[in-house]
């Protein structure tokens, strides 16, 4: 039987839209509008108006509750909405891939929640309930689940075992909870990178000439001081804003195992409740820093295949299934839900290396040569040379670039590492492939260096976020690249035949990349060694840059 918004729905909405309108009548009746050709009674026309346009949005709203129905049937989510114009909808069972519930500090005071109908590969919402009661959304949420549960069965067995599935609740296990402390700890762990850009051009904007003013007045010896003064403080305001924002988003995060999907609840000012479907996971992230690698503590991010709202950071299509925990307890979670083993990765040839240093060091160059043109072109007496005090910083830099970068193939998943700032290990099962990509800058050309793109249908794919083995040798990447596609052909044949992927013959699993490269060691053999013949204690517990656990990071390239 089709059903309805919730009543409070016409009040919140009429509140909602009918904000501005308040606010533009105020400032009308204290004067900030001079209306002259109305005369002495141009406040009662004014109120008159905006009283017949308070009417009629009361009477929309009223009439948009009233007039939307939907209904979930065995097979299709069906909605029936508009006043002027109606449109009706049937969404297949089998597209929607997440339910999720959001509510802001008045929803939850009043009982209402927005139910967000995610499907795959979606760059947005697919349908959305505004606004029905938190316990109708939980329903919602809780029988699509086990709609789709039957169906599933349904495909593969009889209707007498589908209905008994449909009809069994599963058994839900909490897999983590971050308690207080846990979310003290990722609120000082958390900085947010944006701000010193954000800082940098509102003061270009809006307060530059008075800070070239101030700056002239200050001696060339005190602006060391100054500038030292003002990076400590942006630097503050970066910590005290990501920990801010940390905290408010991951409150009381909880994360369950319900059947074969993840179902988890974050958030204080606006409180998200969400599942994730295993059979859409896409990639598995572990995400960390260097203050979160120096004190073993690392993030894990799940990403689907559609648009997830309230995502974490800007990341639509990713959700944090562990916001902060020990790396170690991160990396139990990755082991269950996509065993990967252990991982030995391999890092880029050492020319790359050099090729980070350039990079480095032209971006100190192009620093101090804007101060330098900046200090003549402005006739400051602010010196110029400071940012050389950055070369030793950005020799290590480079070096923790190279450090940090990796690869490696396994049985049944290709694994990547990029980064140091925001260091992003990156897992993707063959099966979940969609294309793989070669590409060769012309500066990578000039080094016989290429990058090896592993696509996915995940939401992140499109900012150019996909798992990638960067700068390895030319001839690494031909073979990387045949050795991608023939696993993903195997592996897309053994998830077809039920196998996910996992328990595939003997002879995919050692399989052996016969190509060679000038690099010695860093060649397309070893991305295809069997990682049965690795000796590390955990997966992906590479310990570059004091992350927890003891596997090896092999590094058998060419001499510098």
């Amino acid at each position: 039987m089709p059903r309805s918004l919730s009543p409070l729905s016409v009040p919140y909405r009429v509140l909602q839209r009918g904000g501005g309108l308040a606010v533009g009548l105020a400032f009308v009746l204290s004067g900030g509008v001079n209306l002259p050709f109305l005369g002495p009674a141009g406040p009662l026309v004014v109120l008159a108006v905006a009283g017949v346009a308070a009417v009629a949005l009361v009477g929309y709203e009223t009439a948009y509750v009233r007039r939307f129905s939907y209904e979930l049937t065995a097979d299709t989510l069906d909605i029936d909405s508009g006043v002027l114009s109606r449109r009706s909808r049937e969404i297949p069972l089998r597209r929607i891939q997440n339910v999720d519930i959001s509510r802001n500090v008045i929803q939850r005071l009043l009982g209402i929640a927005v139910v967000s109908f995610e499907t795959a590969g979606g760059g947005e919402t697919e349908a959305q309930l505004r606004y029905v009661t938190f316990e109708e959304a939980k329903r919602l949420q809780t029988e699509l689940a086990r709609l789709k549960r039957s169906a599933s069965t349904d495909a593969e067995g009889s209707a007498a075992d589908a209905a008994d599935a449909g009809s069994v609740e599963p058994e839900s296990t909490e897999l983590f909870a971050l308690d207080r402390g846990e979310l003290a700890i990722l609120g000082a762990l958390s900085v947010d990178l944006r701000v010193p850009g954000v800082l940098f051009l509102l003061v270009s904007t809006l307060g530059s000439t008075v800070v070239s003013t101030y700056l002239s007045a200050v001696p060339g010896a005190a602006l060391v001081v100054v500038a030292g003064v003002l990076f400590v403080a942006v630097a503050a305001v970066s910590w005290i804003v990501g920990a801010a924002a940390a905290i408010v988003e991951y409150y009381d995060f909880k994360l369950v195992r319900s059947g074969d999907e993840l179902q988890y609840e974050r958030g204080l000012l606006q409180r998200y409740d969400g599942s994730i479907p295993f059979d859409k996971i896409q990639t598995l992230t572990i995400a960390d820093n260097p203050l979160k690698r120096h004190f073993g503590y690392a993030t894990l991010y799940i990403e689907t295949a559609g648009y997830t709202p309230g995502g974490s950071s800007g990341s639509r299509g990713s959700e944090a299934a562990i916001p902060l925990a020990e790396r170690e307890h991160v990396l139990d979670l990755v082991e269950e839900l996509e065993p990967v083993g252990d991982v030995d990765f391999e890092r880029p040839p050492r020319r790359a290396r050099r090729r980070y240093l350039v990079r480095s060091l032209l971006a100190v160059g192009a620093l101090t040569g804007v101060l330098y043109a900046a200090r003549a072109l402005l006739s400051t007496p602010f010196p110029w040379w400071p940012p050389l005090l950055l070369l030793p910083i950005a020799v290590l830099y480079a070096h923790a670039t190279w450090r940090h970068r990796g690869r490696w193939l396994g049985d049944h998943h290709v694994v990547t590492r990029n980064g140091v700032l925001r260091r992003r290990t990156k897992i993707v099962p063959y099966y979940r492939i969609q294309t793989i990509i070669d590409s060769r800058s012309v500066f990578q050309r000039r080094l016989d260096l290429a990058t090896v793109t592993v696509d996915t249908a995940g939401s992140l794919s499109l900012g150019g976020q996909d798992a990638a083995a960067v700068d390895v040798s030319g001839a690494t990447a031909d073979g990387l690249r045949d050795e991608l596609e023939t696993r993903l052909s195997r592996a897309v044949d053994a998830y077809r035949a039920g196998r996910a992927g996992i328990g595939i013959e003997d002879e995919y699993a050692h399989g052996q990349n016969g190509a060679t490269s000038e690099d010695g060691g860093d060649s397309a053999a070893n991305t295809g060694a069997d990682p049965g013949a690795n000796t590390g204690e955990g997966p992906v517990k590479d310990t570059d840059g004091g992350d927890a656990g003891n596997a090896r990071t092999s590094s058998s390239d060419e001499d510098a």
